[in-house]
């Protein structure tokens, strides 16, 4: 009987640097790329917020389109469908005789819940759901420690791993696949099929982000031409937004690595590398520290006690926030800009976070939630691990108290100009 291995794409939807993909293609005769849209990815929670926005909705459907079109480059296709993983993946194990089912292991208790709950339904039909981890810059196996012996503090752990690990080389993407005999492929639902409406482009963005391998590789080519010019002028501030690409896969955090690592050389681009570089080492700090500590950074309390919090008005105030609408210009400017582009600084979700925690008294994780919708970059990890340090009751207790709001409104805004541009 030949072998067929059931590929299941979840947030790794491109074919470059993919172990998973390229280790179905060696140990199989054909294989079933499948990818699900799950009810529970666009549902509301406990904070009356959704688990995906519309921005990042349509980011999404992008990127399934691209892997899908990729695909078929390469003589294959994309099964799509809507409904829960557990349900539909065992069925097309019996219906197409797949021998094995492949994905990558993810680390917060939502996703990793769907993964038991597929593994406990394919153990019924005595077949093995094998896990690959692809989503770090450096792997696990590779780390100079065992997962409980990671520093909780973000400067050992990178101080360590820079000095006693090594960064992989990239796999190389198939350039040509056998696929499962498939009548019909399915179809990508359209936003309105979500119940979600398409975000209008505001003219005051310079900036769009399309999903999808194809576009996430030529922005990392824009990027390093940035670095170059850069690097000519001596102007060493640049924002690189490959953040939405890392994401959802359509980007390797080894691909962007060693892309960026060939500028390395160039005078006056060491800086931007490296900032570059930290973004990437902070991605993986909070996905190992998920792993380490489980669920801890979705209670209020995390690992310390939140402070204040005013519970009288805390609904009304997370309104006024969540709206743009709390007086203060310079917040109300980053909320407007992220309701209305789905992407804001690092500096400004550090700014807006603050305001909301500590002039509003309003529990951080309201907010966290209000970013996971918002956010077209959300990843639980980082999302959920940056309010928790925020809010002083991260895992690593000694960086309480080290943000400070009005030097971020300084840094953010010194001249007024980003107020006045998103006042809303």
């Amino acid at each position: 009987m030949s072998k067929k291995i059931l590929v299941w794409f979840r947030n790794d939807l491109r074919l470059h640097d993919n172990e998973m993909l390229v280790d179905a293609l060696a140990k199989s005769d054909s294989i079933l790329p499948v990818y699900i849209l799950d009810p529970r990815l666009f549902a509301k929670t406990k904070y009356d917020t959704l688990k995906t926005g519309n921005i990042r909705a349509k980011f999404i459907l992008e990127s399934v389109l691209a892997l899908r079109d990729s695909l078929k480059k390469i003589g294959g296709n994309l099964f799509i469908a809507e409904g829960y993983p557990e349900d539909i993946i065992p069925k097309l194990v019996s219906e197409y005789e797949i021998t094995e089912v492949y994905h990558h292991r993810e680390v917060a208790n939502e996703e990793t819940f769907i993964s038991t709950l597929l593994e406990n339904a394919l153990w019924k039909l005595r077949i093995n759901l094998k896990h690959f981890i692809g989503h770090t810059l450096y792997n696990k196996e590779d780390l100079p420690f065992p997962i409980k012996d990671i520093p909780d503090a973000f400067n050992q752990f990178k101080r360590k791993i820079e000095r006693d690990s090594i960064i992989k080389p990239c796999f190389l993407a198939p350039d040509r696949i056998n696929v499962a005999d498939v009548i019909d492929w399915g179809l990508l639902p359209s936003l309105a099929d979500l119940n979600l409406i398409p975000q209008e482009k505001d003219q005051r963005s310079d900036f769009e982000f399309i999903g999808g391998e194809s576009e996430g590789l030529i922005h990392l080519q824009k990027v390093i031409i940035a670095m170059q010019q850069a690097a000519t002028t001596k102007n060493l501030i640049l924002a690189s937004k490959l953040s939405a690409w890392l994401a959802m896969g359509c980007l390797s955090p080894r691909k962007v690595y060693w892309e960026i690592k060939k500028m390395e050389s160039i005078p006056n681009t060491k800086a931007m590398f490296n900032n570059i570089l930290l973004g990437l080492l902070w991605r993986d700090y909070f996905r190992f520290m998920f792993k380490k500590h489980g669920n801890g950074f979705f209670s209020p309390n995390g690992f310390g006690s939140q402070g204040l919090v005013d519970e009288a008005n805390e609904q009304e105030n997370f309104n006024k926030w969540k709206s743009g609408q709390t007086g203060f210009a310079v917040v109300d400017a980053v909320i407007t800009e992220l309701n209305q582009t789905g992407y804001i600084t690092n500096i400004a979700r550090q700014t807006a976070a603050l305001y909301l925690i500590n002039n509003l008294e309003v529990s951080w994780v309201w907010g966290a939630a209000y970013f996971e919708e918002k956010l077209i970059d959300y990843n639980p990890a980082s999302n959920w691990g940056n309010w928790a340090n925020i809010a002083g009751v991260g895992n690593d207790q000694k960086t309480k108290n080290v943000f400070d709001f009005d030097k971020n409104i300084k840094n953010l805004d010194p001249k007024g100009n980003y107020a006045l541009t998103w006042a809303s």
